[in-house]
């Protein structure tokens, strides 16, 4: 197979699980969040709010309020140093198609700048429980806003898995 920096990227990344306590630079941060901003969206509408948790403290505060709605008190979404919460407005066309482009953007961004990152899928479906959605609201996602996906980052305190592709190819 033909390889080069991106395609190895691509191959080499990861869903880690647990994370150092470290902080990550803000500026590694910043180039995470706007590769997610140029991912593709449908129609280019561009329609996505991210907001960047830089503080542990309150990624810990929302996976409490999840893990108390999902009926798991030991939740915390394997203790990541930020998350990354990518939000659409409910019910918006593709909303959930455009936010899974901008998710894997962002991983494979972390990736190349050795930051371990994996997607959190919990708040679908969970969003407007009341505790929930005031802690989202309280981070700055807006009121009238779905999430389907939260992109949990720190550096990896173990490796990620890589799991033999099972998927089917067909040529035609």
């Amino acid at each position: 197979m033909k390889s080069n920096a991106v395609i190895e990227n691509i191959l080499q990344r990861r869903s880690v699980r647990a994370f150092e306590a470290r902080p990550i630079p803000h500026e590694d941060l910043e180039a995470i969040v706007t590769c997610g901003q140029w991912a593709p969206s449908a129609m280019n509408r561009q329609e996505w709010t991210f907001v960047v948790v830089e503080d542990a403290e309150k990624v810990q505060r929302l996976a409490a309020a999840m893990g108390t709605a999902l009926g798991n008190d030991a939740y915390a979404m394997y203790r990541p140093a930020a998350a990354v919460i990518v939000a659409h407005k409910k019910g918006a066309q593709f909303g959930r198609e455009d936010d899974g482009c901008a998710m894997q953007n962002m991983f494979l961004a972390a990736e190349s700048l050795g930051i371990g990152s994996v997607w959190i899928n919990q708040l679908q479906g969970i969003c407007d429980e009341a505790a929930v959605r005031a802690e989202l609201t309280a981070l700055g996602v807006p009121e009238d806003a779905e999430v389907h996906g939260v992109c949990a980052l720190g550096y990896a305190a173990a490796a990620g898995t890589a799991h033999e592709r099972t998927s089917q190819v067909v040529w035609a």
